[in-house]
């Protein structure tokens, strides 16, 4: 049963023709996506298509060179925890929790942006906390139950097996009370167990109200998983669309392929980049490129 509330629906992330470039390298071109309230778009593409970098423009770890970034109408300030407390959250591909701290305490710390306290005072006991603390224990202990992981609160994060450490990384995003989930490459390393139980969490936090937009190279999970898709190659987004379309597109199969097609985006301008970088003159450059 759906226990979704909401009947209209509002555009809770907004990016508009973000490009990034690193000196000579553009690493994403002109990418517009939107992420509508109660929806899950997934964001998929081969090795080195830009999917993590436009990530890291979303969240303020990069500021776009050109283009921008809205939440709920609003311009995102170029500052992770300023993004965080706009209420956009995010987890890594690579699992970053603190492995010396218990499951509680970890899910406290991702508290840390909606209580007046903030870090410090989390993590060193300050007055402040002392005072927040009932409230806060209170509601990372309900999403310790909503993630499955109430009966290790007392745990060492380290000592949890790999599945529920990708768990507890999403408890403590949510912790921050997101209206904007994102999650990068959330079943990376997972068998097929700790993937259904991931889809399964990330359907009910859909339900909560909280949009989700999502990279994953699990094919399968994601198109299980989402109401639209954004395929990006060469950064460039090469199509978006319904599941469906998106996996009967042949340009999508080509590139993953690693298959040339027919105007696939981008082609002349990395031969470009990769002549620059190695002092060769650019002019017949993208001849290099050809098999």
């Amino acid at each position: 049963m759906n226990t979704m509330t909401t009947t209209t629906t509002t555009t809770v992330l907004d990016a508009s023709d973000v490009t990034m470039r690193f000196g000579g390298l553009t690493a994403v071109r002109s990418v517009s996506l939107t992420v509508d309230s109660g929806e899950i778009v997934g964001l998929i593409g081969p090795n080195g298509a830009g999917k993590t970098t436009f990530f890291n423009c979303l969240t303020g770890l990069y500021v776009p060179t050109e283009g921008k970034v809205s939440y709920k109408g609003t311009v995102l300030p170029p500052k992770p925890h300023l993004v965080t407390k706009a209420g956009i959250a995010r987890t890594f591909q690579n699992i970053r929790l603190f492995a010396n701290m218990t499951v509680l305490e970890n899910v406290l710390v991702g508290r840390h942006t909606r209580t007046k306290e903030g870090l410090w005072s989390a993590l060193l006991r300050g007055p402040g906390f002392k005072k927040a603390e009932a409230a806060s224990h209170e509601r990372a202990m309900e999403l310790l139950k909503f993630i499955g992981l109430a009966h290790k609160a007392d745990h060492l994060a380290r000592n949890l097996p790999y599945g529920e450490q990708r768990k507890l990384e999403i408890a403590r995003a949510l912790a921050s009370e997101p209206g904007l989930l994102l999650l990068d490459e959330p079943t990376a390393g997972m068998n097929p167990q700790e993937t259904r139980a991931a889809e399964e969490l990330i359907f009910a936090i859909r339900d909560q109200g909280i949009a989700v937009l999502v990279i994953e190279h699990d094919m399968r999970f994601i198109f299980n998983l989402c109401d639209r898709v954004a395929c990006l190659v060469q950064g460039e987004k090469l199509v978006e669309g319904t599941p469906e379309v998106v996996q009967s597109d042949e340009r999508v199969v080509a590139a993953y392929l690693g298959t040339p097609f027919e105007g696939a985006p981008g082609a002349e301008e990395v031969a470009e980049v990769e002549a620059a970088e190695t002092a060769a003159p650019s002019t017949d450059s993208r001849t290099e490129d050809v098999q």
